[in-house]
């Protein structure tokens, strides 16, 4: 082939090479095969080794990595690389919409312009007359450094483009998750480390000084702003750059000034629609779109007044532990449970963690006192990834699990089976406690599921047809029909008793769960101070101590119940059966502020059913007579110590008749 044969092929070689990587690294299409390319590049690269004259910088030839380098050369920015200030609401949004319109023409922001947050390495390319020179990163925004060899690797950055004279483009460095996972299999396969995360490996890569390495991994660029040419809008910054055949993240909008609603909606949908995307996200750029109004407020500090990054709900955060409780399970396994300061992690507020057991606490050395860093994947309790010992205050002790088990059950003897890691009630077998567990639940102090007695929940337990109180709720009358003890009607009717506590009073949902020190007064006063299931299970310590008749122990022990996986594993099943209680709702019942006790047998009803009604009212129900109480209630044969005490107190004393009065109907 003559030079000039050879130079026209090349440069043909070249364009069908480039319309290959825009269309398969762009694009994410193929508009021939990978051998097929991978011959014309072949063949591309014999022409250029026969005419080494005819290399020019722009060839798909020129990715290759060079040689290592000794260390990176500082470049200064033309344009300063900023960073943008972080709102985590749409108040904060609001409050920085506010202060802008202040200050722009006419009070009024026409458009807002939003593009998805890319997590990886901030990087600026510039050509000169279509032909890619250098790449730099951010730095301190100011000065950054020279990785031309490495980001020359990047299949997605073209290195030729159609636009002369200067253009600087800036993106992100990435690796889309899927590559990133096929990444770590491979680690794997070689018995070496895993990579932390994509991000880390992005910029990892582009800072190795050996350009191979950058070459070796699957690196994206993700356009997000044309510095040069400067063009009217952000909108049209992006159409020029997706015309120059970059990758932007495709996720772009144009929001009207007057739109908020339309803008907090969409926030609002990203959060979830963001897990399906092919990159890691942790936010959304909200910019004024006229580029003259953004270039005009200027920079504050850092960070420039036209933008903001709405970060979504931070997955790790740090919190401080201010206490470490112990929550006896339905098996008896003693669960260790960390009691945070309130803090907000994946979108909603935690105050407490499972530990897991004592190896865990010894493995991490977790004591009260510590700054930790907690993470939330999915719907999980929240769990303790890392101490940071630097922030450990001085004289802090580690925790002793047994002096602990101690101190909270003095009355329980706990042992640790050979070969597992947990302390376990001594004397007390797994099935054992799971009958107390359901004979309670189905007690008139707690649901009353009438049929469900200590005989029938041992047959149950027994047949293997329930394992844990959802169980329940999964019963059919047949499975029932088939134990010994049951026939057709029996088993009718237990179902339906069952059924029928499939939304019961909160207070009642509150008893029937067991909590330790959590009797049917206490449940009240949970459901009256925190209205909902939801409320309760989200409760804080501070919150917890407000509530009258709850002290240390007591909170401690809810802390510990909501803190157990088991337990808010156990809860999510029964909601997801549609068990789930009321709301509380006792706004200007009549009792409200009264506290009663109730003595003797009543002829018109039991004295569990009098409390039951005297607490629907808003009372407050005792076992023992005290200066704060409203009226003993005396039915026959009374207990003598309690009328002695009400007598001693000055409590007035009514009878059956009185009290009935008391109830409306």
């Amino acid at each position: 082939m003559m030079k000039s044969e050879a130079e026209a092929r090349i440069i043909k070689l070249r364009e069908i090479i480039n319309d290959y990587r825009y269309h398969y690294h762009v694009l994410d299409e193929s508009i021939m095969s990978e051998s097929a390319a991978d011959s014309l590049k072949h063949e591309l690269s014999q022409l250029e080794a026969k005419y080494p004259e005819l290399i020019t910088p722009d060839s798909p030839t020129q990715r290759v990595a060079g040689k290592p380098l000794d260390k990176f050369t500082k470049v200064k920015h033309e344009k300063r690389m900023i960073s943008l200030a972080d709102v985590f609401s749409r108040e904060e949004i609001l409050d920085w919409i506010n202060r802008n319109e202040k200050l722009v023409p006419g009070g009024r922001i026409k458009e807002f312009f939003t593009d998805i947050k890319m997590d990886g390495l901030a990087c600026a390319l510039k050509y000169k007359d279509g032909v890619f020179v250098r790449a730099v990163t951010r730095g301190d925004g100011l000065v950054g450094e020279d990785v031309t060899q490495n980001v020359r690797t990047i299949e997605n950055i073209p290195i030729k483009i159609d636009e002369l004279g200067e253009v600087e483009v800036r993106g992100e460095i990435i690796i889309f998750k899927k590559d990133f996972e096929e990444l770590n299999r491979l680690q794997r396969e070689k018995g070496e480390p895993e990579f932390a995360n994509p991000r880390n490996l992005a910029a990892g890569s582009i800072r190795q000084l050996d350009p191979a390495i950058a070459a070796s991994r699957p690196l994206k660029f993700i356009a997000y702003d044309l510095v040069k040419p400067n063009l009217p809008t952000h909108k049209e910054a992006y159409e020029k750059l997706r015309a120059l055949k970059f990758r932007t993240s495709g996720e772009d909008r144009v929001f009207v000034g007057n739109d908020e609603k339309g803008l907090f909606e969409y926030i609002d949908s990203l959060d979830e629609y963001r897990k399906g995307l092919p990159f890691n996200t942790d936010g959304m750029v909200i910019k004024i779109n006229d580029r003259k109004i953004y270039d005009e407020l200027g920079i504050v500090g850092k960070t420039p007044r036209a933008a903001v990054a709405f970060k979504f709900p931070a997955e790790e955060t740090t919190t401080k532990v201010r206490d470490i409780v112990i929550s006896i399970g339905r098996t008896g396994a003693a669960t260790p449970v960390a009691i945070f300061d309130p803090v907000v992690v994946a979108g909603t507020t935690v105050q407490h963690a499972s530990l897991h057991n004592a190896d865990e606490i010894e493995k991490l050395d977790v004591r009260i006192g510590d700054t930790v860093i907690i993470y939330k994947a999915g719907d999980i309790i929240p769990q303790v990834k890392e101490v940071l010992v630097t922030l450990r205050p001085e004289g802090t002790e580690k925790f002793d699990f047994k002096k602990a088990l101690s101190k909270q059950y003095p009355e329980l003897e706990f042992y640790r089976p050979a070969g597992e890691v947990v302390y376990r009630v001594k004397g007390e077998s797994s099935d054992l406690i799971l009958k107390r567990t359901i004979e309670y639940y189905a007690s008139k102090s707690a649901l009353n599921i009438d049929g469900l007695g200590e005989k029938n929940v041992v047959a149950l337990i027994d047949s293997g047809l329930v394992s844990s109180i959802p169980d329940l709720y999964k019963l059919t009358v047949e499975e029932v029909a088939r134990l010994e003890r049951f026939a057709d009607l029996s088993a009718t009717n237990l179902i339906n008793a069952i059924a029928t506590t499939k939304n019961p009073p909160l207070n009642k949902f509150i008893t029937a769960l067991g909590i330790r020190h959590v009797g049917a007064q206490t449940a009240t006063s949970l459901a009256r101070k925190f209205e909902t299931m939801d409320n309760l299970i989200s409760v804080t310590e501070d919150e917890l101590l407000s509530v009258n008749d709850i002290g240390e122990v007591v909170a401690e022990s809810i802390l510990a119940y909501f803190g157990d996986e088991e337990n808010i594993k156990m809860l999510n099943e029964l909601k997801s059966l549609g068990v789930w209680p009321q709301d509380e709702k006792d706004v200007g019942l009549p009792l409200t502020g009264h506290s009663y006790v109730v003595t003797g047998t009543l002829a018109s009803m039991g004295r569990e059913e009098a409390e039951d009604k005297l607490r629907s009212l808003g009372a407050t129900v005792t076992s023992s007579v005290t200066k704060n109480t409203t009226a003993l209630i005396v039915g026959d044969k009374p207990g003598n110590s309690k009328i002695e005490k009400a007598n001693r107190f000055g409590i007035r004393k009514i009878g059956e008749e009185e009290f009935i009065k008391l109830i409306p109907g």
